[in-house]
């Protein structure tokens, strides 16, 4: 069970049980993975990095936290070390890591990871790169929880026009960004527009999604 090819089979595997919900058992797949790969690779080799990172938002899914974000520091720390702090791989760990860290409402932390993701993203693959505009969507949820309504509201309208303008109106990644700028603007008691909003397009398009 030590090749990589090997280890790379357990990791798809795991990743596919992970999607169908069975969250323990590709925990456990993704532990196999990362110490098969330790062992046969070094704790710093770059597939092990990507199974430490793997593991970590598997435990974030089961609402495992605290082992989560130790795990996500160790995978941004790691990556930051071997790929360099513009990697996208290292910008991925420091979304995971800021998302953890949100679930917890450590959100201070959270935002300043979030913000040094984006940045990364924007320089690297551009405003309108899906990984970029899918951090701006994460940071403006960490904006909204500290009830910093203004610019989440303005990264939210930011994603909604890039997504309508790239993917059409009734997208799914579209569909989901209508919702989240209802939800700021009902943050802010804007009822009306948030319910025009969601009726102008959303409402059918939403219904048509599920």
């Amino acid at each position: 069970m030590r090749h990589p090819n090997t280890l790379t089979s357990v990791s798809n595997l795991a990743f596919v049980l992970q999607e169908q919900g069975q969250y323990g058992e590709a925990e456990k797949l993704n532990r196999r993975a990362l110490e098969g790969r330790e062992t046969v690779l070094g704790k710093q080799h770059p597939d092990s990095l990507t199974s430490l990172s793997n593991l970590a938002f598997t435990l974030r899914l089961q609402e495992k936290y605290d082992e989560s974000e130790a795990l996500n520091r160790q995978a941004l720390e790691g990556r930051e070390e071997q790929l360099g702090m513009q990697h996208p791989d290292t910008l991925t760990s420091l979304n995971n890591l800021a998302l953890v860290l949100r679930d917890q409402e450590k959100y201070e932390e959270a935002e300043g990871l979030s913000r040094r993701a984006l940045q990364g993203y924007h320089t690297e693959l551009g405003a309108h790169h899906p990984y970029t505009l899918t951090s701006l969507s994460n940071l403006a949820s960490i904006l909204q929880d500290q009830c910093k309504y203004s610019e989440a509201e303005a990264m939210n309208r930011r994603v909604l026009e890039a997504y309508e303008k790239e993917l059409g109106m009734h997208h799914p990644d579209t569909l989901r960004s209508v919702s989240n700028l209802a939800s700021v603007l009902q943050g802010q008691k804007r009822y009306a527009e948030a319910e025009a909003r969601l009726s102008g397009f959303g409402t059918r398009s939403l219904a048509r999604s599920r």
